[in-house]
């Protein structure tokens, strides 16, 4: 007899074992024996044990025999406001042929001590905070957040399927203090970027260790890399990738960089060694505006700076010269107006924005390179942002392998989650 669609689906009522069968997913020969309550402690305690089965050795087939077995613990996810804890005695099994092996629960992966379902919160929480808060939230320890993440990423990383990527940005990130970094490879697929890959340093070596993860053949289909003027970044590709001096892009965000650093070397000179030093005293971040970006409170006396004879002025001018090169419509227009260009450097006299000058045009091919592929580097700058919030968020790292870990559990695209 069908029940009326008005009528509120039954209850059905459960023994507090069978609640928690249900809860955890459990199977023969697995079953909940005993719940606890302990109160003081803010715990519910779950006995699961495993009923009389015979194992069969996973090798052979031949029958193995219960050679012994150890109480074990799991944190699982909280009941109301007590937290549950799974117990349970893990069994060794012996194979006389295989040896003594490990009798897997249907709970948890190997080696873990949360349930599944707790990983998968726990993974949850951790994006979205940094290590010690989610820590708090979660209550554990440290260690035991740590653990889940490394869990998780060895585990994206085993189910990773790498391809090689048709648009890839490479660029470095300082893991420390000092000249320590890792290579970042970021791949961009339909409008988004997500870490690659993590390499430590940023030598010939690390490229070279991530372009060998495929064959010429693959990397082939490439079709552009962005990246700045580096030469360890620039010869690994040309070694490694078919056709990379038509599909290297040195992105004009690098390109722009460079030279807001000699503006700046240009204003530190004036003030040490000219009569303008007062006039360009706390004037150090307004050099690197764009004109568009100019806040408007500063622009009357950003005004009265241009109209004066700075040499900085003029260095800030020329900077700008070359971020309108990007408004040409074509590669050949583009090569002109760069020709134009250095010719006006080279006679401003500004020696820090000559040499900057003087190493574009060397680089000039790959920098005209964007007017076929339109690639910035703007993507590998997003990743560049978050991975500067994760280091904030965990105050620094001491440890490159752990920055690497988080880098790619934050970034990398990875399926983190336990099988459930």
């Amino acid at each position: 007899m069908r029940r009326r669609t008005d009528e509120p689906p039954k209850e059905t009522e459960m023994k507090d074992t069978e609640l928690y069968e249900a809860i955890l997913g459990l199977k023969k020969p697995w079953r909940v024996t005993e719940v606890r309550l302990d109160e003081e402690a803010g715990e519910v305690r779950v006995r699961v044990e495993c009923e009389g089965v015979v194992w069969a050795c996973p090798h052979c087939a031949k029958r193995m025999h219960v050679h012994s077995h150890r109480g074990r613990e799991w944190r699982h996810l909280d009941t109301c406001q007590y937290k549950t804890v799974i117990e349970s005695d893990v069994l060794r099994v012996e194979c006389e042929e295989h040896g003594t092996m490990t009798v897997q629960v249907s709970w948890a992966e190997k080696h873990s001590r949360e349930t599944q379902q707790f990983e998968a919160h726990a993974i949850d929480v951790m994006k979205q905070t940094s290590g010690k808060a989610a820590a708090s939230i979660l209550r554990i320890s440290w260690d035991e957040m740590d653990g889940i993440k490394q869990r998780a990423v060895d585990r994206g990383m085993a189910r990773k399927a790498w391809a090689a990527p048709k648009v890839l940005c490479l660029d470095e990130k300082a893991a420390g203090r000092g000249q320590d970094y890792v290579t970042i490879a970021t791949k961009v697929e339909g409008g988004k970027a997500v870490v690659d890959d993590v390499v430590e340093g940023r030598t010939r070596a690390a490229a070279d260790s991530y372009f060998k993860r495929f064959t010429r053949e693959d990397l082939a289909h490439v079709e552009c890399i962005g990246m700045d003027m580096w030469k360890n970044y620039y010869n690994a590709a040309m070694a490694h990738v078919p056709g990379a001096a038509e599909k290297i892009i040195h992105d004009r965000y690098h390109l722009v960089s460079d030279l807001n650093g000699a503006v700046d070397e240009v204003r530190r000179q004036e003030r040490l060694l000219s009569k303008n030093g007062e006039v360009l005293k706390k004037t150090r971040r307004l050099w690197l505006y764009g004109k568009e970006n100019l806040p408007a409170k500063e622009r009357r006396r950003f005004k009265a700076l241009l109209a004066s004879n700075l040499k900085t002025a003029k260095a800030w001018m020329l900077k700008e010269l070359f971020r309108d090169m990007y408004g040409c419509t074509d590669g050949a227009e583009a090569r002109s107006y760069f020709t134009d260009w250095y010719n006006r450097v080279i006679r401003s006299r500004i020696a820090p924005m000559i040499k900057v000058a003087r190493r574009l045009k060397d680089h000039l091919p790959n920098i005209l390179t964007w007017f076929t592929h339109h690639l910035t580097n703007s993507y590998a700058e997003g990743i560049n942002n978050l991975i500067q919030t994760i280091i904030k968020k965990a105050y620094g790292y001491r440890n490159r392998e752990r920055l690497k870990r988080d880098i790619l559990f934050h970034a990398g695209g990875l399926d983190l989650y336990p099988c459930i």
